[in-house]
């Protein structure tokens, strides 16, 4: 099968590398453009692109899929299907309606859950035990397409952003390969979604990383494991910004402290006092400094042990 590719970042570049070493012929790429980044501001393409060209590939970063240019680009590609995954950008009508298979996207939830830019950090956050990957044909609305396959796993108990993004990545790359085999042979059975039982998960802005010890330690435990490792959860402890890495609720040790309270620090981490209950912290990173153990942090910075999380 021919296929074009619209993806953008590391999520992306497994669904990318599948294809690649799949019977499949990549014809192109479609990612978004070059940024800005670090503190020298340089700009650094997607990770997307950097494979693409790595294996040959002919790349495009078109601002917007709208208008006559993309169209007329994709129509003289000739792909059979168009395969998306976290791309970022709207796909208008007249590009889903042009490859013979339609456009087919890899969404890391168990839709109609989650749709939306960041199903993956929402649902850690949201206390979820299980979520997945939905493979879906395409259409007008934000992932409201008819679901092609979907694949279930469970959440572990400490697993971050990170590692469930790691683990979804492989299991919907290998899901739209199966899903593109079946596409051939004229087996696919689509399944409309329930929209009364759609949620949704907005794009995720640095602040929404912020996290209060005010409530229960299960909460505050996720939110730092769905933001681990970007774009960091963080705290206040006394006027400094601190980053917190690698998240367990635990039992109450001795009698509650007030809330924000650092109760202990050890090899394990730091326990910090919720409202209910207390929360295990692995790592750490002050503002300006490297992420680090937080026992090794706080031999260095002793006298923030006696500030309180805000």
């Amino acid at each position: 099968m021919k296929v074009v590719f619209m993806g953008t970042p590391e999520f992306a570049v497994t669904t990318l590398d599948a294809l690649l070493h799949s019977r499949h012929e990549v014809l192109a790429v479609f990612t978004r453009a070059d940024t800005p980044k670090n503190r020298g501001m340089k700009m650094l393409p997607p990770p997307v692109k950097i494979r693409a060209l790595e294996a040959g590939i002919q790349v495009y970063q078109p601002a917007t899929l709208r208008g006559a240019e993309c169209e007329e680009t994709l129509r003289a590609l000739a792909p059979d299907v168009i395969a998306v995954a976290a791309y970022g950008r709207i796909v208008p009508p007249g590009i889903l309606a042009l490859p013979k298979y339609g456009c087919i996207n890899v969404h890391a939830s168990l839709l109609p859950a989650y749709r939306g830019a960041s199903p993956i950090a929402t649902a850690i956050a949201r206390g979820e035990t299980r979520t997945g990957v939905t493979i879906m044909q395409m259409n007008e609305g934000l992932d409201t397409g008819d679901m092609l396959l979907r694949e279930t796993v469970e959440i572990g108990e400490s697993e971050t952003f990170g590692a469930l993004q790691e683990r979804l990545a492989q299991i919907g790359a290998q899901a739209l390969l199966n899903v593109l085999d079946k596409a051939e042979r004229g087996e696919l059975a689509p399944q409309r979604q329930d929209d009364s039982a759609a949620s949704y998960a907005p794009l995720i802005k640095n602040q929404d990383a912020f996290v209060s010890f005010a409530g229960d330690s299960c909460a505050a435990a996720c939110a730092i494991r769905a933001y681990d490792p970007a774009p960091g959860a963080f705290g206040f402890l006394g006027e400094e910004k601190i980053k917190l890495y690698g998240a367990q609720a635990v039992p109450q040790t001795g009698g509650p402290a007030p809330c924000g309270s650092i109760v202990d620090v050890g090899k394990q981490g730091m326990v910090v006092q919720c409202t209910q209950g207390c929360v295990r912290i692995a790592q750490v990173q002050g503002a300006g400094g490297k992420k680090m153990p937080a026992d090794a942090f706080f031999r260095g910075h002793g006298a923030l042990l006696k500030e309180r999380f805000r």
